[in-house]
Formats: structure tokens, C-alpha cells, sequence
């Protein structure tokens, strides 16, 4: 299950799995997709695709959802 957190610009937040323990975020879009770390600060893991502009924008849409992101996580996998 991978369950959405939210949408915005096109763009689809949401969580694949917890293969790792650190707390993520994966985005996806027209055929790309990135992950980025929420702590213990926000950082890029992976990119696929992705130019660097765009890139920005979602760190951006991160950064502002970034406690609503948080509690989606430890609501989903606990803790």
C-alpha cells in the first residue's frame, strides 16, 4: 500500500514503503520520482529524472508540508 499524503502542482506525495527506517517522502510525476529524507532534516535521498528546478519546487512543497508530512508518517507506521 502506498498511501497518498497529498497532491499539489502536479505532484504526488505519498509513502512507498518503510524500507528504511529514517523517516521519507516519495513524489512522483509524469514518469519521475524522488524520495527525500524529513529528518533529521529535509534532505535529497534519490532523484529519477527530475531537473534541478523542479527539484526546488518540491524541497519547497516539503519544507511547508513538512509537519503535516511528519504526522502522516508516524500515523501510517507508528512511533
Amino acid at each position: 500500500m502506498s498511501p497518498t499524503v497529498f497532491k499539489e502542482k502536479g505532484y504526488r506525495f505519498f509513502f512507498f514503503s518503510r524500507e528504511e527506517q529514517q523517516i521519507h517522502v516519495n513524489v512522483v510525476s509524469s514518469g519521475n520520482e524522488t524520495k527525500f529524507w524529513l529528518e533529521p532534516k529535509i534532505e535529497l535521498a534519490k532523484n529519477y529524472r527530475y531537473p534541478i528546478h523542479q527539484l526546488r519546487e518540491i524541497e519547497l512543497l516539503v519544507e511547508i508540508h513538512y509537519d503535516e508530512l511528519v504526522a502522516a508518517w508516524k500515523e501510517h507506521f507508528g512511533g
